[in-house]
């Protein structure tokens, strides 16, 4: 169950992650975002970030070996590194429906996906 709740933590963390990282890119189809300045954008972007690493740090403790979880560092890594491409993938094809996603960028995923399959092997 530890690593079950580990799993949704991350994915909940990397969703306010890929938000603060890019969601500024579409400040421009708001008036009065817009005109707001790069340090005013970096204020927002670290608000959004704050609920991140409120559901990240738990995330890892919960899921790490050390800590009674099911999972080793490098697969805690490896784990978090697909779902947070897995989290932009699904934002790009929302908030940027301008992005194509092609076939290159497909294997990319199968490949990552081959990643986390060669680190939870003995």
């Amino acid at each position: 169950m530890r690593g079950l709740w580990t799993i949704v933590l991350l994915v909940l963390g990397n969703l306010f992650m890929t938000l603060a990282w890019y969601g500024h890119l579409r400040f421009k189809d708001h008036p009065s975002l817009a005109k707001l300045g790069l340090f005013a954008v970096i204020l927002i972007s670290w608000g959004i970030a704050f609920f991140e690493y409120c559901l990240q740090v738990p995330a890892n403790r919960l899921g790490f070996l050390d800590h009674g979880g099911p999972y080793t560092l490098i697969q805690l890594k490896v784990i978090q590194e697909v779902i947070t491409l897995a989290v932009f993938v699904g934002f790009t094809l929302v908030a940027f429906k301008e992005e194509s996603f092609r076939w290159n960028h497909a294997l990319a995923g199968v490949l990552l996906v081959v990643a986390v399959w060669l680190v939870f092997k003995k």
